[in-house]
């Protein structure tokens, strides 16, 4: 802590206090920020975490019927067959608002069902596209997620530096000062009063 470069009046005492008093104040919001900020950040990660899970459950078959398909026909196939399949549907994002924090969120439509390859092609492909269909949307979700929480993350750490800043350097030193200047101000006055009764004593011995 250390005392700040103020006069030693008593304006310069009732502004501090009034400083100390928004301080505290701005304290107060942005610590209730950062409780807001990690229950939601919470809350994202668990999400996130649940889509991931679900994600891997569907990926995994997907990539183990894409190898059948390939060791069944080929890469070259494959990649031919592919070409002339119908685009999945693109993903749609939104964003909410949350204390400042942009937070996006993604979705992607379900593919309609229906053959996507002619009779030529392996079953295990038609198998791995429903499959790798099927997980665009929980990955889109998933996407929205983690760059959620990276939001909040980067946010909640600069609500923390604010925090401290003012718990750790300016709150305490303002309250350091106002005791400092209450003091030499109270000192100053004593004297000021005992420089008055010496005089007033003066004026009185010289009249008698």
């Amino acid at each position: 802590m250390a005392l700040l470069d103020v006069p030693a009046t008593k304006s310069a005492l009732l502004a501090l206090r009034r400083q100390l008093s928004f301080a505290e104040e701005g304290y107060g919001l942005l610590d209730r920020k950062r409780e807001l900020l990690l229950l939601e950040l919470a809350a994202v990660r668990a999400r996130a975490a649940q889509a991931r899970a679900k994600a891997a459950g569907i990926l995994a078959p997907a990539f183990a019927a894409l190898r059948e398909a390939e060791l069944a026909a080929g890469s070259p196939a494959l990649d031919r067959a592919a070409l002339g399949a119908p685009a999945a549907a693109g993903a749609v994002i939104k964003e909410r608002r949350l204390m400042g924090v942009s937070l996006p969120e993604a979705s992607c439509p379900a593919a309609p069902a229906g053959a996507a390859f002619g009779p030529s092609v392996p079953a295990a492909a038609a198998a791995a596209r429903r499959y790798f269909t099927a997980a665009l949307p929980v990955l889109a979700a998933l996407a929205g997620l983690d760059s959620s929480a990276a939001r909040l993350g980067k946010e909640l750490v600069k609500t923390q530096r604010r925090c401290n800043a003012l718990s750790k350097k300016l709150i305490p030193d303002c309250r350091e000062t106002i005791l400092f200047l209450a003091g030499a101000l109270e000192e100053r006055e004593r004297e000021s009063f005992v420089v008055l009764k010496m005089i007033r004593n003066r004026l009185r011995a010289g009249r008698g």
